[in-house]
């Protein structure tokens, strides 16, 4: 996706994170930049642009960290029952 502007990206990823709930890799993946801009563009652009969405992004972003290691225990538990199954 090409975009005019940086601002007009920033907010662009900020209302798919609102509207999506997902997680900073996930947007960077939708829309084909890095984790890093991603969050950069939250926290350090967005705040400037827009006080308001910058609050709910971030209320979500930080819901996803806390709730990272219950996905990445999750991911293990299917990896090694996968593994079990298939022997």
């Amino acid at each position: 996706m090409q975009y005019a502007t940086i601002e007009e990206r920033t907010v662009s990823i900020a209302h798919y994170i609102i509207d999506s709930r997902c997680t900073v890799r996930e947007a960077a993946k939708k829309f084909g930049i890095s984790k890093s801009t991603v969050h950069k563009d939250i926290t350090e652009r967005l705040p400037k642009l827009n006080r308001v969405i910058y609050d709910e992004t971030r209320k979500i972003l930080n819901e996803n960290r806390e709730e990272r290691h219950i996905r990445g225990g999750i991911a293990t538990r299917e990896k090694y029952l996968k593994k079990k199954s298939g022997k």
